[in-house]
């Protein structure tokens, strides 16, 4: 396959584009600072400049063209209220929109658990990108794309093992970002999984197995 990554300098989409070249795939990272290209080109990908801030739906669509897939794996990270709107919600709309106008029908969105960090002290920022996440998932539900949306729990940076918890509603927890990425890569290699919303923690089942029960339990019919 070919897979463009948004967001191929974090810590899910440098993870993601390690596991997918090493299958075999064929990635294209998208970063908006020349200085993580070094980071980006070492996962074995091709780095491709972009910004989702200022570039509009159709020059997304040209970088876009001829890929199998997107990943949307990029966020503000607390960079403010505004960037949160401008990445994590316009962003993800306008490279929604750009997949379709270059025909890239398989779409997966990095999104969030609507219970990540509930523990803590309610702050304006936080509810803000939760809001701006759901709204973005949203947006992605009512397109016409082959959609995948995931939810990770509390992200961590702790090498994975490969297995996990995955479902259409699970209680809330951790989970490594190489198993998130490892599930992700498990995925997109399963067109079945499609049109659905998965959460997903650190568990005891290999991503394989994980991606196969969610197939099933959506109703969707397994090759």
């Amino acid at each position: 396959m070919k897979i463009f990554i948004i967001g191929a300098a974090g810590g899910i989409g440098s993870r993601l584009s390690t596991v997918l070249t090493a299958r075999g795939d064929t990635v294209s990272g998208m970063i908006r600072n020349l200085a993580h290209r070094d980071r980006v080109e070492s996962t074995g990908a091709t780095a491709v400049f972009g910004d989702l801030i200022d570039s509009d739906a159709a020059t997304l669509a040209t970088a876009f063209a001829g890929h199998d897939a997107v990943v949307f794996s990029a966020g503000a990270h607390g960079t403010g209220m505004d960037k949160t709107t401008s990445i994590d919600g316009k962003g993800l709309e306008k490279a929604a929109d750009a997949a379709h106008s270059a025909g890239v029908k398989r779409f997966v969105l990095v999104s969030a658990f609507p219970e990540s960090g509930r523990s803590q002290q309610p702050s304006e920022g936080f509810e803000h990108y939760m809001a701006t996440k759901k709204t973005a998932d949203v947006y992605l539900s009512h397109t016409e794309l082959d959609w995948l949306i995931v939810r990770p729990g509390v992200l961590l940076d702790e090498p994975g093992d490969g297995t996990v918890t995955a479902g259409l509603a699970i209680e809330h927890g951790d989970v490594r970002r190489d198993n998130v990425a490892s599930f992700i890569a498990a995925a997109l290699a399963e067109p079945a999984l499609t049109g659905t919303i998965v959460e997903l923690t650190d568990g005891t089942t290999p991503v394989a197995d994980a991606v196969r029960q969610v197939i099933a339990g959506s109703g969707a019919r397994l090759p």
